[in-house]
């Protein structure tokens, strides 16, 4: 969309005098997994080749950022083609990718997962089978290639929600019930609402794994750096029972700010690939749902300055921000966003923040809108995005809170906010 230029009377005019930013580090456990196809290999071994040889099996992939995606699905395939079986890969993201199977194998590509990559064929399709129904006769669906297929292999990282805190939040039960689902069966059961997910979804993963051919899963964990931890084969019988123990290692794994009040929180870039609402409610405490849950710092305003190529134009998420760019806005694909929010039955991340004319013009608004701050009290972070927030840069206002903490760092001398002639924030 183009918006053409914003014209905006501020007291003052678009003038402020910005305070440096000092770059700091945030220290947080860093265990991390280095040979992925070795661990994909070790954990294979839990798996007798009986059970797979001569099975075509469908393989979920996913719609979230996970580091090194591609390597473990690789490895994955080559490590079951090894034991005699014939893999196949299924986008199984529910609606995303504006819920067309065209769409989907687009989003794959976009984290690097094609045919050539991987060593197995994408089969996308949004046709889907009606596997089973809720105690209430809400029904459950499957995607058809995926049912038809002798075994399906459950692969997906274990993670917190965005929107909801439960004993299955991001994880491979969510990817049965609902990204296997596509949009049909993510609509079903986004119909009620994320307060009732804490119930549904363990009915509907005993459901589904009473009738499909689930042979195990593949569970991904990363830590704090956005880095891989941990990958574990869990056995089909074992699923429910496992993955509620691996959400609480991936919850105390996570990355937070390690403040208590922000006065301006600078996003360079939100996105699909970065959390399902765009900017991680974890970090932002700013859910979508607007349910409980989220111990999160208090933030006066959010600026969020740009949207990932990953994401293909769906900005959803956007709506958690107080203020955006154009160059922001004018990628996002208002339909996939509008699907994405409609599907979830939640509408505040679909909609639009103040937008200005370019990060300069943001970041002067936010700061002129927070209630009682100067240039020299302003407490100003800037990161990333909410995956990468281990090194970060704030204002001299929150130095002595980092001087107090043994998990923060100063990692170097402060520098200047420097923008660009078009008024775009320079990297730091």
């Amino acid at each position: 969309m183009d918006l053409g230029p914003i014209d905006v009377t501020i007291e003052g005019g678009m003038v402020y005098p910005f305070p440096p930013l000092i770059p700091v580090d945030q220290h947080f456990d860093r265990k991390r997994l280095h040979d992925i196809d070795a661990a994909v290999t070790e954990q294979l071994r839990r798996i007798p080749d009986g059970h797979v040889a001569g099975k075509s099996i469908a393989i979920t992939v996913g719609s979230r950022g996970i580091m090194g995606l591609v390597e473990i699905t690789r490895a994955l395939v080559a490590g079951l083609r090894a034991k005699g079986a014939h893999p196949f890969l299924v986008p199984s993201m529910g609606s995303h990718g504006g819920a067309t199977a065209e769409g989907q194998v687009a989003v794959l590509k976009g984290y690097g997962i094609t045919e050539q990559s991987t060593g197995a064929e994408i089969r996308s399709s949004m046709e889907v089978v009606e596997v089973a129904r809720l105690a209430d006769g809400t029904p459950l669906y499957i995607d058809r290639i995926a049912w038809e297929a002798d075994g399906i292999v459950l692969a997906n990282k274990i993670k917190p929600h965005a929107d909801f805190k439960a004993g299955y939040e991001s994880g491979l039960v969510k990817m049965l019930c609902i990204g296997l689902g596509k949009h049909r069966g993510a609509v079903a059961l986004h119909n009620h609402g994320f307060a009732r997910f804490p119930e549904i979804l363990p009915e509907a993963g005993a459901r589904l794994l009473e009738r499909l051919p689930v042979l195990f899963g593949l569970a991904i964990l990363e830590n704090a750096f956005d880095d891989l931890m941990a990958l574990e084969v869990i056995p089909r019988d074992r699923i429910l029972a496992r993955e509620k123990e691996l959400l609480e290692v991936a919850k105390a794994s996570i990355g937070r700010l390690d403040f208590t009040d922000i006065d301006v929180l600078i996003v360079d870039e939100i996105g699909k690939n970065i959390s399902g609402e765009g900017m991680d409610p974890n970090v932002t405490g700013r859910p979508g749902s607007g349910l409980p849950g989220f111990d999160a710092l208090d933030i006066q305003k959010i600026v969020a300055l740009d949207v990932t190529p990953q994401s293909h134009g769906n900005g959803v998420g956007i709506g958690s921000a107080d203020l955006s760019t154009r160059r922001c806005v004018e990628k996002i694909d208002l339909g996939a966003v509008y699907t994405n929010a409609i599907t979830a039955t939640i509408l505040n991340p679909a909609k639009l923040p103040m937008v200005l004319n370019s990060d300069h013009d943001a970041i002067v608004v936010a700061l002129k809108t927070c209630n009682l701050i100067t240039p020299e009290t302003a407490r100003i972070v800037r990161i990333r995005n909410t995956l990468e927030i281990q090194r970060i840069w704030v204002s001299p206002a929150l130095l002595p809170h980092v001087k107090a903490s043994d998990r923060l760092s100063v990692a170097g001398p402060q520098r200047p906010m420097a923008f660009d002639a078009t008024g775009r924030l320079q990297a730091p």
